[in-house]
């Protein structure tokens, strides 16, 4: 396994629950979402779990670069 995958395997749970978070918040205070809340809760979580794989796997090479803050800082100027 290369080391994305496994930074990516270790993010992946972290990015769901926010994903998660946030779709649920959604249905459950827009009260035009909220009367079918039955039916969209297991949209949402097979969303959120389809969504967090992405971008997981986009954040994973970040953790890895020690400085790519500033690289991407000076590569700007």
């Amino acid at each position: 396994m290369s080391i994305r995958f496994v930074l990516a395997s270790l993010v992946f749970m972290m990015v769901n629950a926010v994903v998660f978070g946030v779709g649920l918040v959604s249905v459950l205070t827009l009260p035009s979402l909220a009367r079918h809340a039955f039916d969209l809760i297991p949209a949402v979580v097979i969303a959120s779990f389809l969504i967090s794989a992405p971008l997981s796997w986009m954040i994973a090479p970040r953790l890895r670069a020690s400085y790519w803050r500033q690289q991407r800082v000076a590569a700007g100027n």
